[in-house]
Order: structure tokens, then sequence, then C-alpha cells
């Protein structure tokens, strides 16, 4: 591994927060859209709301210069930290985290799960003990792009405590995340378009139709003998699944899998999901389909399944097994930006990678939003077109796909060191040197794949999207973790400073299949980084091979 990658990575990829007060919140909770519509009416005042209250990290600059330290040496010399050795090192103290739980309880709210090692009390009552708590009132405001109310707090919460929370998610339901995923008929419906027009080439996959499989993924984009095995690899999903249809995939395609699954509800959320009753587990599907596929000898698979995203990630830092690459398929709006970011800077000090769909609408922008893919400390995953040479056959050609989503940081996240370095941001890729670009790496999202879902019939080149690619590259980095272990090595750890680092080296060509063809809204696939496809999809054995190399 490069030494040094990561110098400089918390100043210049931190986002700016909000100063802290004795009483006060570290985060935004009043969204700017609050302004500008109107209020409807007060949340009633014995409806009941689940809150996840994020504590603070106790020691910021000794964590900063923890991961300084620790990204400056080779990956094989590293000490990961453990949860708990975490929680001792700089999560909040046993007497603030006891301070946290009876202030919550004294206000007639009752505790309901979390813990000191996830920085997090989740407590569920009364809008009444919610206001009281937290000195807001719960009003509810017209939204203004979508036909239904949401609720939010009148003005940024406050507390009695005598220091200051980071965060307190579900306050508000502005934003319903939604999956990366996108269906073909639907895509040309909105277009008037002809949805056989949306693929120009015959797709040559080994399913049905010639369908892609999670199998032909492995094959075009590893083709080698490394399965993921001792790896726990974990998915952030907002619902449940129905097992059945993972069971049916395979079923279908004359395949077995042999990778046992963990559906954990990280805050109380239902792991069911039945069509019948208004669930649609396709996201949760295709995404353990992808990862399976390229890695079908994983340890475990486990499946995160929460309402809030900090009690979902909290899980994914605390879990044992710990899962060290992670897949999220799901886009959202944070009310501040900044809110997850202990939790991105903890994964990275226990060496876990966080993968993100980059979107399937192409250009980010304030109305097409692009969290959490354009977080400083996630590795977003955009989409291209790709051909095999045949069935279940090795890659021949890549394009841009025309969605794919990427661009300049809607959130204006301040551009990290390894984006900022001489041989990445230029007049070709049109990336900003000022704001983090997207995506960073990428991998197949067209609509050539086979999808079982919702207990229904299976369907063939009918879905497409980003929601493809992430799991592919969790699954793909599970590999070089794999070849790590086999060598007495820790996991890779935060994988951006090295990817970039082979980008502009010398054998950039001979580890990425540098997409050079195809567009996406206002951008275009360039010779090396773009924001379309970023620095490409994995080119076969040789991406793993020099992660897991060791200098």
């Amino acid at each position: 591994m490069r030494r040094g990658v990561f110098a400089a990575l918390l100043a210049a990829a931190a986002v700016v927060s909000i100063d802290a007060q004795a009483a006060g919140l570290m985060t935004r909770h009043v969204r700017d859209v609050q302004g500008e519509t109107s209020v409807v009416g007060h949340l009633p005042a014995t409806e009941t709301l689940r809150l996840d209250v994020v504590l603070a990290l106790r020691d910021q600059a000794g964590l900063d210069a923890f991961l300084a330290a620790l990204y400056s040496t080779p990956a094989h010399t590293r000490h990961y930290l453990t949860p708990a050795q975490f929680t001792e090192r700089f999560g909040p103290t046993q007497e603030d985290y006891a301070a946290v739980v009876d202030y919550l309880g004294s206000h007639g709210l009752t505790v309901v799960g979390g813990s000191r090692d996830g920085m997090e009390v989740q407590v569920a009552g009364p809008v009444y003990a919610v206001e009281a708590a937290f000195h807001v009132q719960m009003l509810t405001y017209r939204h203004p792009s979508e036909d239904r109310v949401f609720f939010a707090p009148d003005r940024e919460p406050t507390t009695d405590l005598t220091f200051a929370l980071w965060h307190v998610s579900g306050l508000d339901n502005y934003s319903i995340p939604q999956p990366r995923y996108v269906r073909r008929s639907d895509y040309a419906a909105a277009r008037g378009v002809n949805p056989r027009s949306l693929v120009d080439h015959a797709t040559t996959g080994s399913g049905p139709s010639a369908s892609f499989l999670g199998s032909d993924m492995r094959a075009a984009y590893y083709g080698g003998t490394l399965t993921g095995a001792g790896q726990n690899l974990g998915l952030l999903e907002y619902y449940g699944t129905d097992l059945t249809d993972l069971d049916t995939y395979f079923t279908n395609v004359g395949q077995t899998n042999s990778v046992p699954i963990t559906l954990l509800s990280t805050d109380g959320t239902s792991t069911s999901c039945v069509y019948k009753s208004g669930c649609d587990d396709t996201e949760q599907t295709i995404d353990m389909t992808q990862a399976i596929g390229m890695a079908p000898g994983l340890a475990s698979l486990t499946m995160y399944i929460g309402s809030t995203d900090t009690a979902i990630i909290s899980a994914m830092t605390t879990h044992s097994p710990l899962p060290t690459t992670i897949g999220c398929s799901w886009g959202w709006t944070p009310a501040d930006p900044s809110t997850l970011n202990p939790y991105w800077e903890k994964m990275a000090a226990q060496g876990q990678n966080f993968f993100a769909a980059s979107g399937d609408d192409s250009t980010w922008s304030r109305r097409n939003e692009a969290w959490p893919a354009d977080a400083a400390y996630v590795i977003s995953v955009g989409g291209t077109d790709l051909t095999t040479s045949s069935a279940a056959g090795p890659w021949k050609s890549e394009t841009a796909w025309s969605d794919s989503g990427g661009g300049i940081s809607p959130d204006k996240i301040p551009i990290p060191s390894w984006q900022s370095q001489a041989g990445v941001i230029n007049s070709s890729n049109k990336g900003s040197t000022t704001y983090r670009n997207g995506p960073d790496v990428s991998a197949n999202a067209n609509f050539t794949f086979y999808v079982c879902a919702d207990q229904t019939t299976c369907t063939a080149n009918e879905y497409g999207g980003t929601s493809f690619a992430t799991p592919m590259w969790a699954a793909y980095v599970a590999l070089a973790n794999e070849q790590l272990a086999a060598g007495g090595y820790s996991t890779l750890g935060f994988l951006n400073p090295y990817v970039y680092a082979f980008g502009v080296g010398s054998s950039y060509d001979t580890l990425f299949h540098d997409i050079t063809s195809g567009k996406s809204g206002s951008y275009s696939a360039v010779k090396g980084y773009d924001l379309v496809t970023g620095w490409g999809s994995p080119n076969g054995t040789a991406l793993v091979t020099a992660l897991a190399v060791e200098d």
C-alpha cells in the first residue's frame, strides 16, 4: 500500500459544523424549506415518535490525529480499533451516556434501544414529551414537491443537559429514503420513449433472456478464485425482505446460495417485507444477489434494517461480526450533511468501507440529491453499460450509463485530499477544485439484469441502476480483504485514498477499465477520472492483487 495517502484527510474532508453550546446540539435540524412553505398545523400531542439521540465524540482532535497516523502507515502494520476500544478513546463517557438516559426518562421518554458503543440512545414517547425534552414545537408543513405534509421542529432543539448532544434523528419526516434502482418501463414512460430503445445492444448474460446474473458480474469484473471467505458484508436497508425471493432467484438460475443471511432490526423496524401487505423488497433482493454473486463464499451477509440513518449505521459500527465492507443503495436528504461524520470516521478507525450508490437521475443538483454518495468518507459508485464476450464470459467493452449519478456535491462537501491531488480534476472532466466530486468508481447499471422480488414473476432486462453496481463493489473489496487476511494482514481500511493513488499512477490502465465514451447529463466519460463513471470499473484480478500488496 502507498504510505501517506490518508495524510490531511480530515482537514480536507471535514464538513463545517455548528459550534457547540452547553445546552444545544451540534448539528442542524430545521430545514431551509420550512421557511419557504406553509405551516399546516401541530402534530397531535399524544402521537408517538421514535427518536435516535446521538451523543458527540469525546475527543475529536485526538481522533483526527489517530486517523492521520493510522493511514500514514502500510496496511499490514495497522492496528484498527475494535468498537469497545473506539468508545474508550473517543466515544461518550459512561457518565455522559447515563446522564442522557436519565434526562430523556425524566421527560417521559422510554429507552427502547441504543448503546454507548453505538453513541446513541433510542427512545419512544408522545409528542408532548419530545417537545418538553428538546424545547421545540412539532409542527406540520406542506411539502413543497410531494403531495403530502411533513412534520418537523419549529426551531433548533436544545436540552437542559450540561453538555452538547450531536444530533436527534426522527424529528422530521421531510425526506423519505428512496432505493437507487429504476425500472425500464417506468423510465421509458416518464420520457415518452419505447422501452426497447433503452438497451441498444443484445445483452450477454447467462440468465433468462440473456440477462445478467450476479455471477456474470463476478466473471466480468474479477474472474479469479477468491470467494470472500472469512469476510463479513453489510447492507443498509430501510425495509426488510422476504427471503423466499432470494431462494427463487437462485433456484430459477440453477445456483445455490451458501452465504448465511442475517436480517437485523436496528431500531425495531420489521425485518419482514411482504408485497401483499404493501412492502416492496426489490432493492433488498437486488443488493443480496449482486453481493453474493461477486463473493459467493462470504462468511456472512447481514442486512441492517432501520428507520433512521443513525440507528442503522450505528449498528453497522458495533455489530459482531463487524462488516468490513458495506453497501448502501438508498438515497435521502439529511437536515445536516455532517450528521453521519462521527460514524464515517469511526468506520475508518475500525477498518470498514462504506459504498454508496451515486443515483439514477444523472447530474447531481439541489433538486437531485446525491446524499450519501457525496459524503467525503464514502466510496461513491456510478453506473456503466457493460457487454461481455459471451454468456458468463469475461469483460468485452463498457460505456457510461446515460443516467449514472454524478457531479459536484450539492451539499458543498469540501473536496477531500485524494481528489485535490494533481492528475484528478482537469478541464476535460469539468470537476470542482473546491467541492467533493463523484462518483469515485462504477460498474454495470444498465437494464440488463435478472431480478426476483415481491413474491411475483421474476423479470429479465427490466431493472437497472447504481443499486446493482454498489453491492458489486462492496463484495469485490471483500475479495481483497480475503487476500489480505490470507497474508496475515488487517483489512484494507478506507478505500478512496488508494483508488485515487492508483488512478494517477502508472498502473491505472491495468487496474481499472477506463470508461471513455458516453455521457450522463452535464458530464461525459473521458480519459482518466470523470464525473459519470469515476475511475471506472475493476479490471479483473489485478486490482484485488494491487490492493492486497504491501510496501
